[in-house]
């Protein structure tokens, strides 16, 4: 994947670079910090190869060398784990995910997770922090994490498959679960922030400011 098409947000002290893998169009996102090059890593999904081009992408995107600090995982699902073994035995970085959903990731691909989170939690590497918000519902531990805006620039959120342009994620069509994401969705993200911009798991990015107005729209149809 070419500088060009990966580089989605050239912040002040940040870039975002993306990769879309897999027949399911996985997105796969890379936060380096450009003064000290840690980097973390969003959902090492299917593609080894994919990622690794991602990652020499960023290879210049700092002042000093780059190096994967750590690996995120936003939700147990397998199409969002494919690579991550892979990715840990290559790299040798630690990992994240919430706590709830660590036995499932384990079970998916025999990764530990080395850094269980729950909500409120932050994820730190160095001149790189990103916020973990538990967004119950799509999975018992699923996590958005969230970049802080600077100055001139909005949060990032990297919902998984919890937020997407126009609706919340999967529920099976169970109402409680449905009730349960909607409800931490509007209360823990909407509630939280003015606005932000939303990287979802699969598909288009879209803000928080754009679906706000929807919201009723979707608690009604019930999805």
């Amino acid at each position: 994947m070419s500088e060009e098409s990966s580089l989605i947000h050239d912040l002040p002290n940040h870039t975002v670079r993306r990769a879309v893998v897999s027949a399911m169009q996985n997105n796969v996102y890379l936060v380096t910090a450009k003064g000290t090059g840690a980097q973390i890593l969003i959902d090492a999904a299917d593609d080894l190869p994919a990622i690794n081009t991602l990652l020499a992408d960023a290879a210049t995107d700092a002042q000093v060398p780059a190096r994967l600090s750590l690996i995120a995982t936003t939700h147990q699902h397998w199409d969002h784990v494919r690579a991550l073994a892979a990715l840990v035995a290559e790299s040798g970085a630690p990992t994240a995910a919430g706590a709830a959903d660590a036995e499932g990731i384990a079970a998916e691909c025999g990764v530990a997770t080395s850094q269980p989170l729950n909500h409120g939690d932050t994820v730190s590497v160095d001149g790189l922090e990103l916020a973990a918000i538990h967004l119950r519902g799509h999975t018992p531990g699923s996590i958005a994490y969230v970049l802080a805006g600077g100055d001139d620039s909005a949060p990032i959120i990297f919902s998984g498959d919890s937020l997407f342009p126009g609706g919340v994620g999967n529920t099976e069509q169970d109402p409680a679960r449905f009730t349960q994401l909607l409800n931490d969705v509007e209360a823990r993200l909407f509630n939280e922030y003015p606005d932000a911009i939303v990287l979802p798991g699969h598909g288009n990015p879209t803000t928080l400011a754009a679906e706000r107005g929807s919201l009723t729209e979707w608690r009604e149809r019930g999805w």
